[in-house]
């Protein structure tokens, strides 16, 4: 058995789009491998597969997962399922987009563009910082204009997060990714965002970090080689 995380779109055994990887798209992974039982999905839906089985997530049946590093990648858990949609594409939330006056690219999301780990090398810029790493260092040891640059993108973020919540419900959202170990500086203003744009009933939302970190990917591709095609029903 065969379980593999591709960072795009994949229907089946096949991938649709890769936008970072474009030489596998409309490649066929089950062909490859004739004599090996291949389980092939989307990189944040697998990583929540690991997550529901045997991390963060473990024991819930509802929960999304956002996996922020150089882009945005997401998942959902719901009734205890990974959700697919129908050509395999939901919870694509790197493209939510909460500002009217976006026109969009061919590439990638507005919310991608204002708060992934590329939005923050780039802020970082604006007071002389290399990259969003050392943004947030100066945002952790006290520093007010790194503090405030970072304001934006966490409200943005958590204001675009707050439709994902209303819609589903979840018990949790779970960072992942290389935001998940800036949570301490990033996680106040982005759950007040989160939660000014929620009633009342669902602003006891819990955000925290995912439990397998970067090796998220790893655990639920061995996971889903090991549970086949039926790898996204998880309870």
């Amino acid at each position: 058995a065969l379980g593999i995380a591709v960072p795009g779109l994949v229907e089946g055994s096949v991938c649709r789009w890769i936008p970072n990887l474009s030489f596998l798209d409309g490649v066929d992974i089950q062909v490859l491998f004739p004599d090996l039982r291949v389980a092939l999905g989307n990189d944040a839906q697998i990583a929540l597969l690991a997550e529901a089985v045997a991390g963060g997530a473990r024991g819930m049946s509802d929960a999304v997962l956002l996996a922020i590093g150089t882009g945005i990648g997401s998942a959902v858990l719901a009734n205890g399922r990974i959700v697919a949609g129908a050509h395999g594409g939901a919870c694509s939330f790197g493209w939510a987009c909460a500002e009217i006056k976006d026109h969009g690219e061919e590439r990638s999301g507005w919310l991608e563009r204002v708060a992934s780990g590329r939005a923050l090398d780039a802020l970082a810029g604006q007071i002389g910082l290399a990259d969003g790493r050392q943004l947030i260092a100066a945002a952790r040891a006290g520093q007010i204009a790194a503090q405030t640059l970072l304001e934006v993108p966490a409200r943005q973020l958590g204001t675009a997060l707050a439709g994902a919540v209303a819609l589903l419900d979840p018990q949790a959202v779970l960072i992942s990714g290389g935001l998940a170990d800036a949570l301490d500086v990033i996680g106040p203003p982005l759950l007040s965002a989160l939660r000014r744009q929620l009633p009342p009933h669902l602003r006891g939302i819990e955000l925290k970090p995912g439990e397998f970190g970067s090796r998220a990917g790893l655990v639920g591709a061995a996971l889903a080689g090991q549970a086949g095609s039926g790898w996204r029903q998880i309870r």
